[in-house]
């Protein structure tokens, strides 16, 4: 069999190999969740949420192991990829708890003579797809929602980074996961390990993760056979800072929003609309901390790692230089490593007019383009001229100012005063072109279960 030569993009040195699976290995791992999934959906609700609170625990007690993995195989800061682990395994946790309150109705009909009785039952074998950008935190917020809910799953990680998937289903195996509930597979042929699993009968949802564009076809194949999706797609997000911001808030929140795992994240801030009063002051004090930031290997302390490949240093060194080009102007930039890995400075640029190219899409790089705005009416049509509505961030030193222009951009969730908008307990998602359904919260545990209703003859 082939493999997969996992590779640190730091320092450009292999870490590992897995096996490059195939169709016959994706169909396998379908038998074994098929097989798996009658026992598993009439195991005790208690006892799923013991295995998943197992789970939560040994997370935290490998987490310098898991960050250390995940920064080798990602290439992100040790103190981002602890951060992850952390995140990740309250996703066992928050779903632990839900698992036991699988919820239900009992109703009496309007008309009278008969009872309704509601209950949810798990969608049945789930199909699994994760990105690299997270590549622990991804996979917990599908896996443990879908085990809570009753469901087996068949797994596909990225090819990038396999070797945190492959750990953390070791560590379901010792909390007491049962053999078969879910299974991993490794694979360079994305599209046909996930189209056979869409083709397969016994498959009844698809959780994706990833670009809009790899979505728009995954749905396609989804509706051939009408199975149940989740979709989290790309974004766009704003950030906007008011007149009347506290700058040392926004500047920290910037700093989070925009360089957590180095810009690569579906949340991160990608425009920055900053009120012309305070434009400046804004540019100064978030330039000065970006030029503090330090660029490397995570094994060297740097805050800030390499991009995931080279193809991603290519398009975002050409993103930034279209805007130049355009008459964008760089201010500030922080110092990188002469190392072999695709490493690219934390940039700030001004100067971006509303309707520059690089404002269009995803950066998905440590770049800042900066638009300054006066009209509050004109800057929310531009922010919300984009097909995609993840998410979005408000600075603004009056709260009811804040949540207005917070509920005034068209994205599934947005950050009042603060550069963080993920929590297990709250609903993950966007609308318009950015994903349909929600991760974390009740709604995560919903997106695996189907209604089911009894009509019971009453006698009046």
């Amino acid at each position: 069999m082939s493999t997969i030569v996992v590779v640190d993009p730091a320092t450009l040195s292999p870490v590992a190999d897995v096996p490059d699976q195939g169709v016959p290995d994706a169909r396998a791992a379908v038998d074994a969740a098929f097989a798996a999934f009658p026992a598993w959906a009439r195991t005790a609700p208690r006892r799923r949420s013991e295995i998943l609170h197992r789970a939560f625990e040994l997370m935290l007690r490998d987490r310098a192991a898991l960050a250390e993995l995940i920064s080798r195989e990602n290439g992100k800061s040790l103190t981002d990829a602890a951060g992850e682990v952390t995140y990740a395994a309250e996703f066992f946790r928050w779903f632990a708890e839900e698992a036991v309150r699988p919820g239900g109705e009992y109703g009496e009909a309007p008309a009278g003579g008969a009872r309704t009785l509601v209950t949810h039952r798990p969608v049945g074998v789930a199909a699994l797809v994760t990105p690299w950008n997270f590549p622990a935190a991804m996979i917990t917020r599908k896996v443990a929602p879908a085990l809570a809910a009753g469901c087996t799953a068949v797994l596909k990680p990225a090819a990038e980074t396999p070797l945190t998937a492959l750990h953390i289903v070791r560590l379901l195996a010792e909390a007491g996961l049962p053999e078969g509930v879910v299974s991993v597979v490794t694979t360079t042929d994305a599209s046909a390990v996930v189209g056979a699993w869409l083709a397969d009968q016994r498959v009844r949802k698809i959780s994706f993760t990833g670009s809009t564009a790899v979505g728009r076809v995954l749905l396609r194949h989804a509706a051939d056979r009408v199975v149940n999706s989740s979709m989290e797609l790309g974004g766009n997000a704003p950030f906007i800072v008011a007149d009347d911001a506290d700058l040392d808030a926004a500047v920290a929140g910037a700093m989070i929003a925009k360089f957590r795992n180095g810009g690569q994240a579906c949340t991160a801030a990608n425009r920055f609309y900053v009120h012309a009063a305070v434009a400046d002051e804004f540019v100064a004090r978030f330039g000065a901390a970006v030029e503090k930031l330090t660029v490397g290997a995570a094994a060297d302390g740097a805050d800030i790692g390499p991009l995931i490949s080279a193809q991603a240093l290519r398009r975002v060194t050409r993103t930034v230089d279209l805007a130049v080009e355009a008459g964008a102007r760089i201010t500030h930039q922080a110092a990188t490593p002469t190392l072999p890995g695709h490493f690219y400075p934390p940039t700030v640029l001004v100067d971006v007019a509303p309707d520059a190219a690089i404002l269009q899409d995803e950066i998905f790089g440590p770049v800042a383009p900066i638009v300054t705005w006066t009209d509050e009416q004109e800057m929310l049509a531009q922010v919300n001229a984009t097909e995609y509505g993840l998410a979005g961030y408000v600075f603004s030193g009056d709260l009811a100012r804040a949540i207005r222009l917070g509920e005034s951009v068209e994205a599934g969730m947005v950050g009042v005063n603060r550069g963080l908008v993920s929590d297990p307990s709250a609903p993950f998602g966007g609308v318009k072109q950015s994903g349909l359904g929600r991760e974390g919260a009740r709604d995560g545990l919903r997106e695996f279960q189907e209604t089911h209703y009894l009509s019971v003859a009453w006698p009046a």
